[in-house]
């Protein structure tokens, strides 16, 4: 085919009523996610970081979030549609005597995002997947929609923890 019948036939093809290409398929609708447990007002929410936060650890079996251990609970997506899904946070400290703060965990790779801290492997992902903490989202965990404890994690990695969020929000640590 030369080059003329090439150009001609491209330029009648902008032309046809009817697409070349495949129509595009809707994809199926997403799998329905999890929903909080527990009583009413005892979801986890996504908050503002508040301007003052002592950072402890204090870490306990006691079937309750303590600062410095990764707790599983129903944590709602960045859209704030009513969407989430369980997940491991980290237990910062209280925030009164029913909630505590936390920040979230992710198993996706973020080597060299300022916004996550390298957590490495532990006991609260069973496939000892490494994990990052996400900096930039803060959560209020209700003592009644904690779904588990997971681990304790260790000093070392929590005073890494809190000294990037001290350095980001001006929290203090205890």
């Amino acid at each position: 085919m030369g080059t003329a019948s090439r150009l001609l036939s491209a330029v009648l093809g902008m032309f046809r009523s009817t697409p070349t290409a495949p129509p595009a398929r809707h994809s199926a609708p997403a799998a329905p996610t999890a929903r909080p447990s527990g009583p009413r007002g005892s979801e986890t929410v996504e908050i503002d970081p508040p301007r003052h936060l002592t950072l402890s650890y204090a870490p306990k079996r006691d079937n309750a979030p303590d600062g410095g251990e990764i707790v599983w609970t129903w944590v709602p997506y960045e859209e704030r549609d009513g969407r989430g899904k369980d997940r491991p946070v980290l237990i910062l400290g209280r925030a009164d005597a029913t909630r505590s703060y936390a920040v979230r965990l992710t198993s996706k790779p973020h080597d060299g995002d300022r916004q996550y801290v390298s957590l490495g492997t532990g006991e609260w992902d069973p496939q000892r997947r490494p994990s990052w903490i996400d900096v930039e989202q803060l959560y209020l965990v209700h003592d009644a929609g904690m779904r588990r404890e997971a681990a304790a994690l260790d000093r070392a990695r929590f005073d890494v923890i809190a000294a990037a969020l001290a350095a980001r929000y001006g929290w203090s640590r205890g």
